[in-house]
């Protein structure tokens, strides 16, 4: 069964690869010991029109419990010196120290008992104010590590104001449990090791047990609530009974959304893959190790947004964003900090602890073979003569055919790993994925 799209790369075959033995997702528990969980607030509440048509609320739910890493101490970040080879020594030190943890973690030889702290993920959710009544989509957007979720939005302003929106229900941007918001509420009980894993099973945690039964325009509480368990049991098995989910995931996003999708494939109708960070065991960890060095090594804190922004535009990396990107990055990514600036939602640390873990990425690679074929995948890759996609244009050649059937792939030759900031060419495929959705399923839709 082909994909409706053509594709820009060939088909290309697998080489022979070597297993890394995927695991099944542990199993979820819906309280932590005995007691009901204690519901935080919200860091910046949003419930406020999003355009003439759809309103933006903030809402809060249970992360998955028990997480597959043990509750051990963040890694001792060094003060930061002035003299740059003592800088980059320190630096070394605890990106050592991060990597060897991983490994022991990896081998069974870390020890500890998984952790049962609890943590949440924030969501937001943009939403008609109208509904018309129909089945129409829920785009559910899983973003790249480091960046918060209104990181979407200025895609989302571009495709909510386009004639496709009348197909979209409802979107719901997720964070993950380190990340923006999210990372604020769980700041206290956040491990010093993570596994990619266990955002894929909050993901489908999300899905499974919280995720509204209905895309209606009524408020939703801030802290949204467990659905009954013959409500998650039968989507297990049979998916969602009033919507049609469609997931786009950017890098570690979409290595996440393959991962949730190969274990509960009934809740995916189709996915949208943007240069997903998805390797086989053979290829080479340095782009993981150049990224992790990084994270240690970037700036924190700043007097103001606006000392922040002014940086960030002289900045080779930041400086290449599109400007409504970059804006809601500083606004939605940085808070307020104790000393009268601004600091990153995210510290330099756990962005650093997400770079270190590859067993979801090596999974997930050999685990893409397994996803349903009933779920549609469009892969968007970059094209940049030094960006051609996570590992070089030979392994996203093979990376995108990896599950054949259903399948297709677009290349942006004008842009890097970060395509997804490209929101006017990243609406216009998310719009002919949707606008084709009708013509796969019109009864479906006509309910």
């Amino acid at each position: 069964m082909p994909a409706s799209m053509t594709s820009t790369y060939p088909f290309e075959p697998s080489p022979p690869w070597t297993t890394v033995n995927p695991k099944p997702f542990l199993p979820f528990r819906t309280r932590y010991g005995s007691e009901e969980l204690e519901a935080p607030p919200l860091p910046s509440p949003r419930n406020e029109p999003f355009n003439d048509n759809y309103i933006v609320s903030t809402h809060l739910v249970p992360a998955g419990c028990p997480r597959l890493t043990p509750d051990i101490p963040l890694p001792v970040v060094p003060k930061f010196k002035t003299n740059a080879a003592e800088r980059k020594r320190d630096i070394q030190q605890v990106f050592t120290e991060i990597i060897e943890r991983q490994e022991r973690f990896v081998r069974g030889e870390l020890g500890g008992e998984r952790s049962e702290k609890p943590l949440w993920n924030c969501v937001n959710r943009y939403v008609k104010r109208v509904q018309d009544g129909r089945k129409g989509l829920t785009l559910f957007l899983a973003h790249a590590n480091g960046f918060p979720k209104e990181i979407w939005e200025a895609t989302l302003r571009y495709l909510l104001s386009s004639p496709t929106a009348s197909l979209i229900d409802e979107v719901w941007s997720w964070e993950a449990v380190q990340h923006g918001d999210a990372a604020l509420v769980n700041e206290t009980n956040l491990s010093g090791i993570f596994d990619w894993r266990d955002n894929a099973r909050d993901i489908a945690h999300f899905l499974l047990y919280y995720l509204p039964e209905d895309a209606s325009s009524k408020v939703l509480p801030t802290h949204l609530q467990l659905l009954p368990e013959t409500i998650r049991e039968s989507r297990k098995i049979k998916g969602f009974s009033s919507r049609s989910l469609v997931a786009v995931g950017h890098s570690f996003g979409g290595c996440s959304s393959i991962l949730a999708a190969v274990n509960f494939p009934a809740l995916f109708s189709s996915i949208i893959l943007i240069d997903p960070v998805v390797l086989s065991g053979r290829e080479n960890s340095s782009h993981f190790f150049a990224l992790n060095l990084a994270a240690l090594a970037r700036r924190e804190r700043w007097p103001s947004r606006e000392e922040a922004l002014r940086l960030f535009k002289t900045s080779p990396f930041f400086g290449a964003w599109h400007p409504d990107t970059l804006q809601l990055y500083v606004t939605y990514g940085l808070c307020k900090d104790s000393q009268g600036g601004v600091r990153l939602k995210m510290s330099s640390m756990h962005e650093a602890l997400v770079f270190s873990d590859h067993i979801g990425s090596n999974e997930a690679w050999e685990l893409l073979e397994k996803v349903d074929e009933r779920i549609e995948l469009r892969w968007i890759v970059p094209g940049k003569p030094k960006d051609k996609g996570i590992g070089g244009e030979k392994a996203t050649r093979v990376r995108v055919w990896r599950r054949p059937a259903n399948s297709s792939n677009v290349v942006f030759h004008f842009a890097g790993h970060l395509v997804s900031w490209c929101f006017v060419s990243i609406t216009n495929l998310i719009e002919v994925a949707v606008a084709q959705i009708p013509h796969e399923a019109p009864e479906e839709l006509g309910k």
